[in-house]
């Protein structure tokens, strides 16, 4: 189609970023104790006032012990659990530290940790290289780690907390575009499809700002497609309590950028969910379902005939006389289209 986001209008609002280390100091809810569990709630917060400590120690003599200790191969799991928190600490709070850490070579021992078999060692591990990732001088450094692939494996298997920070993980390298076809070929769009789905309301909001960041290529697009995104986006975009409405259509309008995605989105009722929209929504959404209904609509005399029988017409008036700018662009460039004739046509 030719199309950018641009064409949506301002869409910034819509996604916030993905914050660092959101899991926790330590396990995430549901997640195994990281130090056994005979620790108890006393002994975590001891452990967790000795972690904050031990992390303003940030001298490259610590980070190189510590680093040390991730890669030993006779370094207890529960020494290279306590260096990947201690690492994962420091990579927290500090942008120097960010650089320092992976300029100590601490990202191949860290890429190891992402397939453990330790679930809290791949969550530090996930979540450490999240938070040297906020550095856009250790985005190239990390992918060149191969940490690519298996970050799409601990957003497949891990727990709660290191699947959504894989997501955040990804995200951030997708940022640096020639790594967009490397992570949709590695199979993370259908994980993320996946978390978008099943996830906790943080991991369907961090999924649908990795798809979003993702789908401005088509092959990854199709690759959502595939997946089955339409319905999940639909779903969330129609319940107006899931906080997710801006964000679902945002990632569909991306989908709808080839043939297979307005398809999608019309055999699986999305039309009627836009046309809703339009009516009810928010000026923001009002604006991106209309420039989404024409996408649709503009190369589909059936799609017309079903805007126009779900009764998008009056609604579409009412942006054109008070949306935002585009959205009145959008709308009359909608209403134009549905008013022509549709000879052939069963609908009047």
């Amino acid at each position: 189609m030719g199309r950018n986001f641009s064409d949506a209008g301002d869409f910034s609002g819509a996604f916030s970023e993905c914050n660092s280390d959101r899991s926790g100091e330590f396990s995430s809810p549901g997640s195994p104790n990281s130090y056994g569990s005979d620790a108890g709630s006393s002994g975590s917060a001891a452990l967790h006032r000795f972690l904050i400590s031990s992390a303003a120690d940030n001298s490259d003599e610590v980070i190189g012990s510590l680093i040390s200790d991730l890669g030993s191969s006779s370094a207890s799991i529960e020494h290279q659990r306590r260096a990947a928190m201690e690492l994962r600490l420091l990579a927290k709070h500090s942008s120097e530290n960010r650089l320092k850490i992976a300029r100590a070579g601490a990202v191949r021992p860290l890429v190891s940790l992402l397939s453990h078999s330790d679930p809290m060692l791949q969550e530090n591990g996930v979540t450490a290289i999240l938070n040297l990732s906020l550095c856009d001088e250790n985005k190239e450094l990390i992918a060149a780690a191969g940490a690519i692939k298996p970050l799409v494996y601990a957003l497949k298997i891990g727990t709660p907390a290191a699947r959504e920070n894989a997501a955040c993980a990804l995200l951030r390298l997708s940022q640096v575009e020639a790594h967009k076809a490397a992570i949709g070929r590695c199979g993370a769009i259908v994980h993320l499809v996946n978390l978008l789905q099943t996830g906790t309301p943080r991991g369907k909001k961090d999924a649908s700002t990795a798809l979003y960041s993702l789908c401005t290529t088509k092959e990854n697009k199709i690759r959502a497609v595939k997946a089955g995104i339409v319905r999940p986006l639909l779903d969330l975009m129609a319940d107006s309590e899931s906080g997710m409405v801006d964000k679902a259509a945002y990632v569909l309008y991306a989908v709808l950028g080839v043939a297979d995605g307005r398809t999608a989105a019309v055999q699986e009722d999305g039309i009627p969910v836009l046309v809703e929209i339009i009516e009810i929504g928010t000026l923001r959404q009002k604006e991106i379902a209309a420039s989404s209904l024409l996408l649709i609509c503009e190369e589909s005399v059936h799609c017309r005939a079903m805007a126009v029988r779900e009764g998008a017409i009056p609604p579409l008036v009412a942006v054109s006389q008070s949306g935002t700018t585009r959205a009145k662009q959008k709308a009359e460039a909608l209403i134009e289209l549905l008013r022509q004739p549709r000879a052939g046509s069963a609908v009047p």
